[in-house]
């Protein structure tokens, strides 16, 4: 008996056969939607590599059932980028090398992006270090990754006020 969702997935409009009720938004959009980049790493909720936005905030995909997302909203990394244009946080974490291998980076991203639009972020490093500690680097790249999260929150907010990014 399969069951029938829709979501609006990375601005798309998706109607969403599932078969299993217990199939976790995670291995639905890796290996049914075809959407890697949201990544697999402990399948418990506690590394953070499998961050996505759900109706706008931060979110856990190994932790939700798909099938209680009939109607919501989800943002993953490959919906951030606008074709060529990065996303401001994509470009601030190149910048700043807030990656090292890159397999959490996805997550890591998804989640200063969440955290900016909560209006946590703000200047300060240690601020933004609790926000972001959820989300686990093994290869200990936290001070690119604090520094890209304070350098696209500030062109963020200066875009928002008109000024010049």
């Amino acid at each position: 008996m399969s069951l029938f969702i829709s979501l609006t997935l990375n601005g798309e409009a998706r109607e969403v056969s599932i078969d299993d009720p217990r199939v976790t938004l995670l291995d639905l959009l890796r290996e049914r939607l075809a959407l890697p980049g949201t990544k697999k790493g402990c399948d418990r909720g506690q590394c953070g590599a499998c961050t996505v936005l759900v109706n706008g905030r931060r979110a856990n995909a190994c932790l939700m059932l798909a099938a209680g997302l009939d109607g919501a909203e989800i943002t993953t990394i490959e919906g951030l980028a606008r074709g060529e244009d990065l996303h401001p946080v994509q470009a601030a974490f190149i910048e700043h090398d807030g990656f090292q291998c890159g397999y959490c980076t996805p997550g890591q991203i998804m989640s200063a992006v969440g955290l900016i639009a909560e209006g946590d972020a703000g200047s300060d490093p240690e601020r933004i270090r609790e926000g972001m500690s959820g989300n686990i680097c093994r290869c200990g790249a936290y001070h690119g990754i604090t520094l890209a999260v304070q350098e696209a929150s500030r062109r963020m907010a200066a875009k928002d006020e008109g000024g010049a990014a």
